[in-house]
């Protein structure tokens, strides 16, 4: 089950084969937010509290597209010498 913070990589797109935290998650559209992945541009209007502009952000990607990395913990073992 793929749940905000857990690191995943993307299986098909653009960003095909890289990596990422995902850092929102759509339940009712089944999409993720990936940090540094699909990354789109938008035209925000000038206002009184903020400055107009392009800006780049994250877009939601589907939960289809994404697959969880395991990253396997090492165990270390200690042996008692006699």
């Amino acid at each position: 089950m793929i749940k905000k913070g857990i690191k995943v990589k993307i299986l098909t797109g653009r960003d095909k084969k890289k990596e990422g935290e995902v850092i929102e998650i759509d339940k009712s559209n089944n999409r993720a937010k990936v940090q540094g992945i699909n990354i789109v541009k938008k035209h925000i209007k000038t206002t009184k509290e903020k400055k107009g502009g392009i800006i780049s952000k994250e877009s939601f990607i589907h939960l289809s597209n994404l697959t969880i990395v395991s990253e396997k913990k090492k165990i270390k073992k200690i042996e008692n010498k006699k």
